[in-house]
């Protein structure tokens, strides 16, 4: 009886409300938190737990929290308890040192977005005023955790936290998705835990929407779209660490005093409105070649920064700037080095040494430099998350002259626009932004023109200084792009960039012909004379015809970049058609005219080709991409993917300029997907080879842009029933900066794999694949020529990629590309053999 009287008297004492849980300790004995009940002590400080102050620590278990109502073991059963909180008391969740995890990394189910949505989130929660405190001066030992991302235990971008509410607030802690980075924990090495996959995939942290953000002492772990409290208005961080590749920071920041590891060039896909700040901030990059800011523009400010990385780094804006582009620098090194960001395009910096402008980022005071966070981030409610309004105030009037209310941007609208001289006019209207986006009232804004572009435009300054008039002056006869300069006296920037052409004139009018012949070098001839002296750039397309009447035209070449296609090189395809050849006349000051059209007296014969067709090397430069989803012997089939017609508007393919990885190429470019293929006229087809020269927009050899996207390079194909073999190249979430080659089998529409995968670095540009069918095997070889650490891979990846297989013969002689990657690959090149 005595026995079972001190049992129970223990137990009350355990679990009475106000008694701490025996023998607790935190996970860090340097740094300890004295636990009891109803309060915690930590440095000194004691904390009363009630509605708005919760201790977490996962050490605990469910019996030594359940007597205390503020007292939690993970972050999810806290979350279910909050209220809203206040600027001047927060909802304030204090965090033991341990690992949270708040995606359950054991759940084998995929997450997928919730109805309506786009993105899978590990945890929504809709709270004012919310404050995530770390118990621990090290933000290593308090770690918010998962380990999701696009494809890998997640369907879409996985991102860990989406939080709705003002003012939320973090510090002394980690968010880290843990999806393709170690999660490292010494503390208590058992809660670490390998990366899910090392493949890099979309796996983020924090969406937000509210303002007045802050982070402290705050560690940000992941690779591809880290996502620091992306969505917010004003978001500070105050030493914080980053870790990211590409798509990955919060465009709306301004960084103090933190450090970065930049693992790719586009650490930002944009920035919004009045953009990013880095203020004292040490960043590495592990780039080669070139380290840029931005995928998709925006504006940035860098003001004593430093980067560490290889002697030979470029580091720019952006890989290709658009000429509006106007970013700020102060005191910026590159190895201990002074750099002049984005060298290559001078224009697009504005150093602000001796500029007034400055002193909206920086100002010295008693020899003591003081980041102005104050005037970036007080907007119109005076916020001082630095709590530095007084030190400003007082340089104010110990300088006498004002280090508030400074704006940090100045815009031109509208830009990109067209004018003909003679006949348009536009007004041009500046905006001065504080930071945050807070409008100005108008200033004193100096016009100009870039130098050179005096002669094509008159400007005419409105009198209320924030307006200019244009008034187009081009006297030549091609189009002229010209630039309107703005700026501020305290040193801001800003373009307007319009295209400025002459008079534009009547079309012209032939002045002998047009005449239509078939010639004996193989070629259809169209020959005219026009009424003019200007530049001839008459719009001709070339069609085939199934009769002399013009009958069911199919569009096989067109002109482009304004150069008249005069001549039509015959293929074998032609024979038995009519050919249609339309011309639009037009100079280089006109527009088109009504077409004019003329037809061939008799269709193509055997005779008249400069071909024996065992052999096509594609112009793609006229070759016409106009959507033509049948399947012709002779012709192009040109659609969009079975069952995504719904989703795609317009043509599948185009020709044009490359972008990204494919920067200063021109070829075939598909969208998010599309398929094209050709049918040579009807016989029985034997050995065959296609060789292609590609050029992928994504730069680092993962090809596409999301696992498992690919490539299907199409050969002894018969379109009409999807049956044929393929050369498949698809991203996987093996790696991130590797593609699989592996051959696939296509049986009416259904595929199957012929081979083992081989891993590769070499999608990248110049990617030269050579697919070629022989007696009953495929074989491939793909190699680039491009630049980059070819050693710095694992074992299992590959430079140059050599693939055979043994596979069925068929009579087929067709080939094509089957694209469903996201990301663009352009088409430099492509010939194919058969015998």
């Amino acid at each position: 009886m005595k026995m079972l009287l001190v049992s129970l008297l223990l137990l009350l004492d355990i679990e009475s409300p106000g008694q701490s849980p025996s023998e607790y300790q935190s996970l860090d004995p340097s740094d300890p938190i004295f636990f009891h009940g109803d309060y915690i002590i930590y440095r000194k400080d004691t904390i009363a737990l009630g509605p708005k102050a919760f201790f977490i620590d996962g050490q605990l278990t469910d019996a030594e929290v359940d007597g205390y109502p503020f007292v939690f073991n993970s972050v999810q059963r806290a979350v279910d308890k909050l209220s809203d909180g206040t600027g001047e008391e927060p909802m304030t969740l204090y965090l033991a040192p341990y690992v949270y995890w708040i995606d359950d990394p054991d759940r084998p189910e995929i997450r997928v977005p919730e109805e309506g949505e786009n993105t899978p989130y590990g945890m929504k929660i809709k709270c004012e005023w919310l404050r995530f405190q770390g118990l621990s001066g090290n933000p290593e030992n308090v770690v918010l955790a998962c380990n999701r991302g696009q494809t890998i235990g997640a369907k879409g971008n996985f991102t860990m936290f989406r939080f709705i509410g003002e003012g939320t607030r973090a510090e002394n802690l980690t968010f880290g998705n843990y999806c393709n980075v170690d999660l490292e924990f010494p503390l208590k090495p058992e809660l670490s835990r390998e990366k899910r996959a090392s493949a890099i995939v979309q796996a983020q942290l924090i969406h937000c929407n509210g303002d007045k953000i802050v982070a402290r002492n705050t560690r940000f772990i992941s690779r591809l779209n880290l996502c620091p409290f992306v969505g917010g208005k004003r978001v500070l961080f105050d030493r914080c660490h980053f870790e990211s590749t590409d798509d990955a920071l919060c465009g709306t920041g301004v960084y103090l005093n933190s450090t970065f590891e930049f693992y790719s060039s586009k650490p930002f896909y944009r920035t919004t409105g009045t953009g990013a700040v880095f203020l004292n901030c040490d960043i590495r990059s592990f780039c080669d070649g070139a380290q840029y800011f931005t995928k998709a523009n925006g504006q940035l400010a860098v003001v004593d920064t430093r980067f560490q990385a290889k002697d030979q780094l470029y580091i720019g804006w952006k890989d290709i700037p658009p000429p509006e582009m106007r970013n700020y620098q102060y005191q910026v090194s590159l190895n201990a080095h002074g750099y002049f960001i984005s060298p290559k395009d001078s224009g697009t910096t504005v150093l602000m040494e001796g500029k007034p402008i400055l002193d909206a980022y920086r100002i010295e005071s008693d020899g003591e430099v003081i980041y102005n966070t104050y005037n970036l981030l007080m907007g119109d409610d005076d916020w001082d998350p630095m709590g530095i309004k007084d030190d400003v105030l007082q340089a104010e009037k110990d300088r006498g002259q004002l280090f508030t209310g400074i704006p940090v941007q100045l815009l031109l609208a509208p830009s990109g626009v067209s004018l003909e001289t003679g006949k348009d006019t536009v007004t041009l209207k500046a905006s001065l932004m504080r930071f945050g986006n807070f409008e100005m009232r108008p200033g004193s804004i100096k016009w100009e023109l870039a130098p050179g572009d005096e002669q094509f435009a008159r400007l005419i300054p409105g009198e209320d200084g924030m307006t200019c008039r244009v008034i187009p002056l081009n006297s030549e006869d091609g189009k002229r792009q010209v630039a309107i300069l703005a700026s501020t006296p305290s040193g801001l920037a800003a373009a307007s960039v319009m295209i400025v052409k002459p008079e534009i004139l009547q079309p012209p009018k032939f002045l002998s012909g047009p005449k239509l012949s078939v010639g004996k070098d193989g070629r259809a001839h169209v020959t005219y004379g026009l009424n003019t002296t200007l530049e001839d750039q008459t719009v001709i397309t070339w069609y085939r015809c199934s009769d002399k009447d013009g009958s069911d035209p199919i569009e096989v070449a067109v002109s482009r970049f304004d150069k008249p296609l005069r001549c039509y090189r015959l293929t074998s395809g032609d024979e038995g058609y009519y050919l249609k050849v339309s011309l639009a006349c037009k100079h280089i000051r006109s527009e088109a005219g009504e077409p004019v059209e003329l037809m061939t007296k008799r269709p193509v014969l055997l005779k008249d080709l400069g071909t024996d067709g065992k052999m096509m090397h594609p112009d793609f430069s006229v070759l016409s991409t106009k959507n033509q989803p049948r399947v012709i012997p002779g012709f192009w089939m040109w659609d969009h993917l079975p069952g995504t017609e719904g989703n795609a508007p317009g043509d599948a393919w185009r020709y044009g300029e490359g972008q990204d990885g494919a920067a200063g190429t021109r070829g075939l470019l598909q969208g998010r997907s599309g398929m094209m293929s050709y049918t040579p006229l009807e016989m029985r087809y034997g050995n065959m080879k296609m060789t292609l020269q590609l050029a992928p927009f994504k730069s680092a050899g993962q090809g596409f842009s999301i696992a498992p996207l690919f490539m299907d390079l199409l050969i002894k194909f018969d379109a009409e029933t999807l049956t044929g073999y393929g050369l498949r190249i698809m991203r996987t979430t093996k790696y991130g900066t590797a593609v699989d080659f592996l051959y696939v089998k296509y049986v009416n529409g259904q595929v199957v794999d012929l081979s083992e995968p081989i891993s590769s670095s070499c999608y990248r540009t110049t990617c030269t694949i050579a697919l070629e069918y022989r007696d009953g095997r495929l074989v491939a070889h793909a190699s680039t020529d491009a630049r980059y650490n070819r050693e710095g891979y694992a074992p299992g990846v590959v430079p140059v990629v050599d693939l055979e297989t043994d596979v069925s013969p068929n009579d087929l002689g067709g080939f094509g590309i089957w694209y469903n990657g996201g990301a663009s690959t352009l088409i430099k090149d492509l010939r194919v053999e058969w015998e």
